[in-house]
């Protein structure tokens, strides 16, 4: 008999929910979150929201208040740059080896990921465009069978959401994204392996440059930067 996957526990659902709103811009930078509003607002006790608000603060999503708690971390310019190079770098193999290895799966999953991310544009909801962003980016890395691509972006994800929730608010077109994603699938199907690396690292430089520049421009948005615990895996 085959086990049954494991099911996340209270502290993750919890993570998930915290993470997902400051993604979606439900807090801003400098808000206060309370342990006792957020404990009411998910229905659950104090303990588990205590536990998720130290994990999203080790992953660089909080940072400590003035006085005391916890507030949401603003993005700093220079790590986010940072971190989009090396995403950009594991994209850009990931369409690669997809292409090389992936074609024909390709040819066959991959127009219901690109139809799930333009239905998810349609509905405006900012969760389901970074799920389904997500979706499609994991979808060409299990392709590329290499799952040193995923387990070395892994640690990076949490603070990755909190990026693509700040590049769909304030940076690019939801819906010119997804023209991004259709090209590099359609290199992926046609195994044309430069096209999509290049595609792949195209995709993820302009999304980096847009949001940086702005970041640049609002410093105020940058003060004191909490970047995310190297080495470290987010739980949920």
């Amino acid at each position: 008999m085959r086990p049954l996957p494991p099911q996340p526990s209270l502290v993750d659902q919890v993570y998930e929910a915290i993470l997902s709103d400051v993604s979606a811009g439900k807090f801003a930078d400098d808000a206060r979150l309370r342990q006792e509003e957020l404990a009411e607002s998910l229905g659950v006790s104090r303990q588990p929201v205590q536990q998720a608000l130290l994990l999203l603060k080790s992953h660089g999503i909080l940072r400590d208040a003035p006085g005391r708690g916890l507030m949401v971390a603003p993005l700093e310019a220079e790590f986010v740059r940072n971190l989009y190079e090396v995403r950009g770098a594991l994209d850009g193999v990931a369409s690669a080896k997809a292409a090389e290895r992936g074609a024909a799966t390709a040819r066959k999953e991959g127009p219901a990921y690109i139809k799930r991310g333009r239905e998810a544009v349609v509905s405006r909801s900012i969760p389901k465009m970074i799920a389904a962003d997500m979706d499609f980016h994991f979808f060409l890395y299990g392709l590329a069978r290499n799952p040193l691509v995923a387990e070395t972006s892994a640690p990076h994800w949490s603070y990755l959401r909190r990026v693509m929730g700040e590049v769909l608010l304030h940076g690019e077109t939801p819906a010119d994204i997804w023209d991004q994603h259709e090209a590099i699938l359609n290199a992926v199907i046609d195994a044309d392996a430069p096209t999509a690396e290049h595609l792949a690292r195209e995709h993820i430089s302009h999304a980096a440059d847009t949001l940086t520049e702005r970041l640049v421009e609002h410093p105020e948005e940058t003060a004191e930067p909490a970047a995310p615990a190297r080495g470290r895996r987010r739980r949920a």
